[in-house]
């Protein structure tokens, strides 16, 4: 990845026992918004293939979120082991299971690593436990001795352009206050290509699925959890991941979930239109169905950095934006982004609003800085949105983690339902 390593100084302070928060001092690899997302956006191609992929794969308790520079590009602050090793696991939505870099491992990103051998809680799992195929992890030997020990689960993943080999375990994952014993995770021993874009020291899957944390910690957290996402932009800052229905945002509006059988983990919503401003965008019959053989629709995911929307449907919002900025030099390219333009020759608040309509009257109208990023460097500013790469993803809508930012996202698994709402999360 192009954007230089980021060094992460870290402190914390309980507000109460049941909200972590964190803080994470960054200092930017890029002096410019723009610029920083353009380098994070390199890698949305390897998100976005997939995502496109038809292949299967109580209380409050608030745990802290902060950008992070690697993908998926953000981390939440968490705890392994008995006594408690402290990790930063990236987020993801659209993933099951939950990994980590374990200690020995030669071939993982450089950084701390968990240490099994110093958890008293910590157990690998065998070939034969119910949780390895889920994992889809090696079967055990035809020709295993009977009075033997069956040997431990192994899998391996492939991630971004790298891939891990693991083995299955079980040890008490710590969120916030909640310690949720015997949570079953892959323990990451050696990595098979480059490691610039592989998280740091692990992924927490949030995704719908059984290796899922809501699906392991069973009631607990009523099948719920939200994430309010900080903006790129800030210096200092802090969002928050919350875990259970209590503390949720009672001005959140819903959409309902939609279920993909060949990608069980994704959180597919049906959107109904695009607007600009006060102006619907015209787009072609069908072009935001949803259909599970094809896995065309729309996903509302974390680890994609700049919403993508499908050929027809990104051509008709980038000509009624174009239409209504009406900048005087035209357009140009940067990176992803093909409607950049200079602020000079636009008067102040020309930007139109984009918002995202979706079933059951939810009117994501995106704030400003979600919808238009500029350049500190020079007066440009480009559309925080692009055209779904057509050798990569030709069917499949993505709103990403840069529209979501500063918005409370709740995700309702029980009730199959999605909320937004507006929150300043930095």
């Amino acid at each position: 990845m192009a954007a230089t390593t980021i060094l992460l100084l870290l402190s914390a302070t309980v507000a109460s026992a049941a909200d972590l928060s964190v803080y994470h001092n960054v200092h930017p690899s890029s002096p410019s918004p723009l610029e920083s997302i353009i380098a994070l956006a390199r890698d949305d191609d390897a998100r976005l293939l997939f995502l496109s992929s038809k292949a299967a794969s109580s209380g409050l308790t608030s745990a802290p979120v902060a950008s992070g520079q690697t993908p998926p590009s953000y981390v939440v602050r968490a705890g392994l082991g008995t006594p408690v090793q402290q990790l930063l696991l990236a987020l993801d939505t659209s993933a099951d299971a939950t990994w980590a870099h374990c200690a020995p491992c030669d071939t993982c990103p450089a950084g701390s690593r968990f240490i099994p051998a110093s958890s008293s809680s910590y157990a690998s799992l065998p070939c034969a436990s119910s949780w390895c195929p889920l994992f889809q992890g090696e079967p055990c030997p035809a020709n295993q001795d009977a009075s033997a020990p069956p040997p431990t689960c192994a899998f391996a993943k492939p991630f971004a352009d790298a891939s891990f080999q693991a083995s299955l375990a079980s040890d008490t994952l710590r969120l916030g206050k909640d310690a949720i014993a015997n949570y079953t995770f892959g323990c990451v021993g050696s990595v098979t290509g480059p490691t610039s874009n592989l998280p740091k020291q692990g992924l927490l899957g949030l995704g719908r699925g059984p290796m899922a944390l809501l699906s392991q910690t069973g009631g607990k957290y009523n099948g719920v959890f939200s994430y309010c996402l900080p903006s790129y932009k800030s210096y200092y800052f802090s969002g928050s991941l919350r875990l259970g229905a209590a503390g949720q945002p009672r001005s959140a509006r819903y959409t309902p979930l939609l279920s993909n059988p060949h990608r069980p983990s994704l959180y597919y919503v049906n959107v109904t239109g695009l607007s600009v401003g006060r102006a619907w965008v015209t787009v072609p019959a069908g072009s935001f169905a949803f259909d599970p053989n094809t896995g065309a629709g729309t996903v509302i995911d974390s680890g994609t950095v700049i919403t993508r929307w499908t050929a027809p449907v990104y051509a008709a919002l980038r000509e009624e934006f174009r239409r209504q900025v009406a900048a005087p030099s035209g357009y140009t390219s940067l990176g992803a982004f093909d409607t950049c333009f200079n602020t000079d020759e636009v008067a102040a608040g020309g930007a139109p609003t984009v918002t995202v309509h979706m079933d059951g009257g939810v009117d994501l109208t995106l704030p400003m800085e979600n919808t238009l990023i500029h350049s500190s460097a020079t007066p440009l500013a480009c559309l925080a949105m692009a055209e779904a790469p057509q050798n990569v993803n030709a069917v499949v809508n993505v709103v990403a983690n840069l529209q979501q930012q500063n918005v409370r996202v709740v995700f309702d698994v029980a009730n199959s339902r999605v909320g937004f709402a507006r929150e300043a999360c930095n």
